[in-house]
């Protein structure tokens, strides 16, 4: 019997009002939403997920070490805010070597001129972004074949 993949779906600030913020961007889909599809294509995968959302920088680079000592077979994340001006995720993803693919809602090239910039593609196997929630689907998807 083989041993399921681990992927862990991190998510920065902002993204637990998926639903309420920005509607015109990020659709109506609430955040539990968007667990439950993850969790769907997951099953259908036969790959194991779980989830983390914080407002604080810190948090999820601690996440993303507890990643390496929960042994994480891949990690998807999206650092929303923190993609543009976060060095220690950049630095935390190197650190760990866990296969990560960076994911955005919307394309952050078709916006604000700030919001082109991306610190942590850098150590990213993939980058998915402007295919809208299904984007976290894809990166599963991509991770799962790993």
């Amino acid at each position: 019997m083989s041993v399921k993949k681990n992927i862990l779906v991190i998510n920065g600030p902002n993204m637990n009002m998926l639903g309420v913020r920005q509607p015109e961007i990020y659709g109506r889909t609430t955040y539990e939403d968007l667990k439950d599809m993850i969790s769907q294509e997951a099953d259908r995968l036969g790959v194991e997920v779980s989830f983390f959302q914080s407002n604080h920088e810190g948090a999820l680079v601690d996440a993303i070490q507890q990643a390496y000592f929960d042994k994480a077979d891949g990690i998807i994340i999206n650092p929303a805010a923190y993609t543009h001006t976060s060095v220690a995720l950049l630095d935390a993803v190197k650190a760990v070597g866990i296969p990560t693919v960076e994911v955005h809602v919307s394309d952050p090239d078709s916006r604000e001129e700030f919001r082109h910039v991306s610190y942590i593609r850098a150590a990213c196997v993939g980058t998915i972004r402007g295919h809208g929630l299904e984007g976290y689907l894809e990166a599963l998807r991509l991770l799962a074949e790993l």
